[in-house]
């Protein structure tokens, strides 16, 4: 008598995130050193407080109208993975798999270009050392603590976004009631060299644009949310005014504390309004600040990584054991992939070419999503849709026109990294074809 043994079902991610964790990670993954940075960039091409402030608000708006085109295609299409799915039900398995792959390529090189950041924020603190004998291993035991927070499970990573980004939230918020409080400005500066012009007027939208790149971190975790239908439109909606108003708030205070002329001039005025206005130690505040803000990013992109190989592994884009979940609900085949890689990139410092490369794939992959939206619309007319993007077809045309316009721009800009970008899409589409070739033999 022979007993049939059944095999235990394959593990799945578990839905058990909530609302709080889709503002964390979207907050967590957009508001970081970008703002510290970007309002001196900005200021240079403007040159009045009026026109700095009004290029922060447009692009936030615009943001907010990308966000809420793609919380529809969140909503219809609730699988982990983000902009890979719905390119894949758009335009099928071959555009669906050159937007994975590259997509997780970006998150693997951004993941060694934010350790680096922190290996660098963190040996500022180890006097008498060689910072930059320090950086590396730093980096790498930041990634390694990450991948051990990872392997606890998906309730306390989560747990974990939702703590470090409301520390993140509460100390940029400190920064600007401490500008705003012990401002005394007196002297007016030196004014801005030239007035606006309209090639200034685009350089300084697109910078904005690009510092509140991450809005998007909360479709790659609708699988897991516990009712996506509600939460994930709240979450982007609110994720991106909330990044808004710091955004805003930030650069009000740096205005308060900083002529005009100053600002276009700093390379990173954060960090002059806190010396200003805290003396000798604002510097060092300013470090600590953004220490603070890295481990909410570094996690985040840790659990976006490993979402995508999930997902492409599960459709069978990618082999089968990149879709292995433990009891705690981690990808842990793809955690060590996708750590991996980062490591490796980190110790041969490619990373920095990557980082490069990353905006003209992260430009390409968001113009393929919004056609996305459109060609679903259109073809699909009758598919259960719980949130309709806002203003339809005129917000996709929007959202559209300012994708290509920005992936025109990546190629004019960087025209050999965006050859070198096509050269690595080219390479995983031949990688999974010889893959699935080896599978048929």
């Amino acid at each position: 008598m022979t007993v049939a043994v059944r095999s235990a079902p394959p593990r799945t991610l578990q839905r058990i995130l909530g609302l709080g964790f889709g503002l964390a990670v979207i907050v967590g993954s957009t508001l970081g050193i970008g703002i510290l940075r970007t309002p001196g960039l900005v200021a240079g091409q403007l040159g009045t407080p009026s026109a700095i402030l009004a290029v922060w608000v447009a692009g936030g708006l615009y943001t907010l109208i990308g966000a809420v085109c793609l919380a529809e295609l969140g909503t219809m299409l609730p699988s982990a993975g983000g902009y890979y799915v719905y390119a894949r039900r758009a335009f099928g398995g071959p555009v669906g798999f050159a937007v994975g792959w590259t997509d997780w390529l970006t998150y693997c090189a951004v993941l060694g270009y934010i350790s680096i950041g922190l290996g660098e924020f963190a040996a500022v603190f180890a006097p008498g050392v060689a910072s930059t004998t320090l950086v590396k291993p730093i980096a790498i035991v930041a990634l390694i603590a990450f991948v051990a927070l990872q392997w606890t499970g998906v309730r306390i990573s989560g747990r974990f976004q939702e703590v470090a980004t409301a520390i993140k939230f509460a100390a940029f918020l400190a920064l600007v009631l401490g500008c705003l409080i012990l401002a005394s400005r007196t002297a007016a500066g030196p004014p801005v060299d030239a007035p606006a012009t309209f090639a200034g007027i685009i350089i300084a939208l697109q910078s904005v644009v690009i510092t509140y790149g991450g809005w998007q971190s909360a479709l790659y975790f609708t699988e897991e949310d516990r009712d996506p239908r509600r939460n994930l439109p709240r979450a982007m909606i609110g994720g991106v005014v909330s990044v808004i108003v710091v955004y805003l708030l930030v650069n009000v205070a740096l205005l308060e504390v900083l002529p005009v002329g100053d600002l276009a001039r700093s390379t990173l005025p954060a960090a002059d309004a806190a010396q200003i206005v805290l003396g000798g130690h604002g510097r060092q505040i300013i470090v600590i600040l953004s220490l603070v803000s890295l481990p909410p990013l570094l996690n985040a992109i840790m659990m976006i990584g490993t979402r995508i190989l999930y997902a492409m592994a599960r459709d069978g884009m990618l082999p089968a054991p990149a879709a292995i979940v433990n009891a705690r609900g981690t990808p842990t085949v793809a955690t060590v992939v996708t750590t991996t890689v980062a490591m490796a990139l980190i110790a041969t410092g490619t990373f920095q070419k990557l980082v490069a490369v990353a905006s003209f794939f992260l430009a390409a992959n968001y113009f393929v999503s919004c056609l996305a939206l459109i060609v679903l619309r259109r073809r699909e007319p009758d598919a259960v849709r719980p949130f309709r993007a806002w203003g339809y077809p005129w917000s996709a045309a929007l959202v559209v026109i300012g994708a290509g316009v920005f992936l025109v721009g990546a190629v004019m800009a960087d025209t050999s990294n965006a050859l070198v970008a096509l050269v690595l899409l080219a390479a995983g589409v031949i990688g999974r074809l010889v893959v699935s070739y080896a599978r048929r033999v």
